[in-house]
């Protein structure tokens, strides 16, 4: 069992930065690939980023590309979010999950490969 508890949403205008963390407690942080995944007003969720359970493979979404970086940090726990360059259409419910991997350089995409979801932080972007 793993819990996951997002932190750092909040309101930002466009073209600033916001940093999420998601803490892990329970069993091996290590054991997991991350992932961040995205709810926007009236559509599904969909993937933004990925980080394996060694931290050396990470792939985005084409929307947040060169502008948000996945990273994480084994003593503490802690996978983050670095959102540049915000854009309206940024604006959702950002959730992370964990997803028990036994390679540790696999990633995944799919929520449903996604075990365990934290309750979710919401991101607003305004002009």
């Amino acid at each position: 069992q793993v819990q996951l508890v997002e932190s750092g949403g909040g309101q930002a205008q466009a073209g600033d930065s916001l940093r999420l963390s998601c803490a892990a407690s329970g069993r091996t942080f290590s054991s997991y690939a991350m992932g961040w995944f995205r709810r926007a007003p009236g559509k599904e969720r969909e993937f933004v980023a990925v980080t394996s359970r060694n931290g050396g493979t990470t792939v985005y979404a084409d929307s947040v590309k060169g502008r948000f970086t996945i990273s994480r940090d084994y003593a503490k726990n802690t996978v983050y979010l670095q959102m540049n360059s915000l854009k309206l259409e940024d604006t959702a419910v950002y959730s992370c999950a964990a997803s028990e991997q036994i390679s540790q350089t696999r990633v995944v995409f799919r929520t449903l490969e996604y075990r365990f979801w934290g309750q979710g932080t919401q991101v607003t972007v305004s002009s």
